[in-house]
């Protein structure tokens, strides 16, 4: 029995003494290449299962994540599209009641006139003819020669009518001529139009002091159009020698290719002093 009882206590020695020394030199870190030695192909083994395991997992799940995506991308583009066309109609509107401002702010600061407001419906698109179509006629009390205006200046004067749509001759046109006055040399001229819609300015006694920039109003004369009416700006002068007149080109204060509504000033009736000049 003692020596039974000796060799289970010389093992229990050499097992405690083991143990110590193992957590030595672990502590000391003599066992760590081993460690990793023996781990190393566990850890890359599991890694190995596990970039299969996601690679199988989005396999399976990808075509239903496009599905979803391609789903939300057409509702965020339908969304994106209905926007956009809220937007566009809010700058229409927006354009529409600056548009309608400025003819009331015009008609306010010349209250001489009485206006009738009206739609641009038709343009010509011939070079050689430059006149608009309005939604006004002579339903509407709209006659022969009444003047044609924006909040900017002078568009025309009224020059074929119908029922319930009259024709305006802009200034541009070749029959056009406007007399008019340069509110800076305070001299009287004409403003005629061309085949190709430019704008000259004729009939400027020679020696005047024309500067490039100089406006151009109407004069009232020649029973036409009533005066003070914005028309244009100088843009160059041309003098001669022999001449009596100097000439040069406009740029009309109204842009004739965008503008949308009009006034027609209908307290003013055209006078044909023709029969009058000798």
């Amino acid at each position: 029995m003692k020596l039974k009882f000796s060799l289970r206590a010389i093992r229990n020695t050499i097992i405690a003494l083991v143990v110590v020394g193992l957590l030595f030199l672990s502590v000391a870190g003599y066992l760590t290449p081993f460690f990793n030695f023996s781990t190393n192909p566990i850890i890359r083994t599991q890694s190995w299962l596990t970039e299969r395991y996601t690679a199988f997992r989005d396999f399976f799940n990808s075509p239903r994540d496009m599905a979803t995506l391609r789903e939300q991308n057409t509702l965020l583009q339908s969304q994106l599209a209905q926007a956009q066309g809220k937007v566009i109609e809010l700058q229409e509107r927006l354009s529409q009641i600056q548009i309608v401002t400025g003819l009331l702010d015009f008609a306010r600061a010349n209250p001489e006139h009485s206006y009738l407001a009206a739609n641009v419906i038709g343009r010509e698109v011939s070079p050689y003819r430059q006149y608009i179509i309005i939604n006004v006629g002579s339903s509407q009390g709209i006659t022969h020669g009444m003047p044609v205006v924006t909040d900017k200046g002078l568009v025309g004067r009224i020059d074929n009518v119908i029922s319930n749509a009259a024709r305006v001759e802009l200034i541009t046109d070749a029959n056009s001529v406007v007399n008019v006055r340069l509110q800076n040399a305070s001299v009287e001229a004409q403003v005629r139009g061309s085949l190709m819609g430019e704008v000259t300015l004729e009939l400027v006694p020679q020696g005047t002091d024309v500067q490039i920039g100089d406006a151009i109003l109407t004069s009232g004369l020649g029973g036409n159009y009533p005066p003070n009416i914005f028309v244009g700006q100088v843009l160059a002068m041309q003098s001669k020698q022999n001449t009596l007149f100097q000439s040069g080109s406009v740029q009309p204060v109204v842009d004739f290719a965008v503008v949308s509504a009009v006034m027609v000033i209908t307290n003013f009736s055209q006078v044909d002093i023709a029969p009058l000049v000798p």
